[in-house]
């Protein structure tokens, strides 16, 4: 077979994906943000009330909750803000994220599967999370108990964001191929597919 004709049947793969059978030796991949739960009210408000702490004025900062409110766009809608203050943003949204977790939201589709196959299959979560917030959620929501292990945000020695389902799969030493994985981000789910992993998103049989 060519390299071409392999691609494109991953790609089948990938796509062809309805009435998939979850066997006990599968190996399930969650992401958290966005896939497990919806907290992207929280990380908003936590955002917006660290930015009125640090500039005082009120920002009119208004939520989108079909945009994920990042770094990126915090420096897009406030390019004055030197490093300093960006970081004391940054860390200060970390702290106050605690406020809101009553507005976070489980996404029940997902959460449904994790808790269905966590009894017969190896769960992980596989999130580029910080540790310390990660742990927060899915203690607020009973969920921790329900991963295998759970893999957090990694950096290498260059400071460049790892891909964490390389990582995941590189530590556990398992093969891609018996790999599910659960994502929403695209950029993630492109990592997942340069990961080897086939099985994205699947409806269950």
């Amino acid at each position: 077979m060519t390299a071409t004709n392999k691609i494109t049947e991953t790609n089948k793969m990938i796509e062809n994906q309805e009435g998939i059978i979850i066997t006990p030796d599968k190996i399930l991949f969650f992401d958290m943000d966005g896939t497990l739960v919806d907290t992207n009210l929280a990380n908003f408000s936590a955002y917006k009330k660290a930015v009125d702490s640090v500039l005082q004025p009120d920002t009119n900062l208004v939520y989108n909750p079909e945009i994920r409110f990042n770094r990126s766009m915090l420096k897009a809608n406030f390019p004055h803000l030197i490093d300093k203050e960006l970081e004391k943003v940054i860390q200060l949204k970390e702290i106050l994220y605690d406020e809101f977790i009553n507005v976070t939201t489980l996404i029940n589709e997902n959460v449904e599967v994790l808790l269905k196959y966590s009894k017969s299959n190896q769960t992980y979560l596989v999130t580029n999370c910080r540790k310390d917030r990660a742990l927060k959620t899915l203690n607020h929501f009973g969920l921790i108990d329900r991963f295998t292990n759970v893999f957090y945000r990694k950096f290498d020695d260059n400071n460049k964001k790892v891909n964490k389902f390389e990582n995941a799969i590189s530590i556990l030493g398992v093969p891609p191929n018996i790999v599910i994985a659960f994502e929403n981000e695209e950029i993630e789910i492109a990592d997942a597919k340069s990961a080897g992993i086939t099985i994205i998103n699947p409806v269950i049989a």
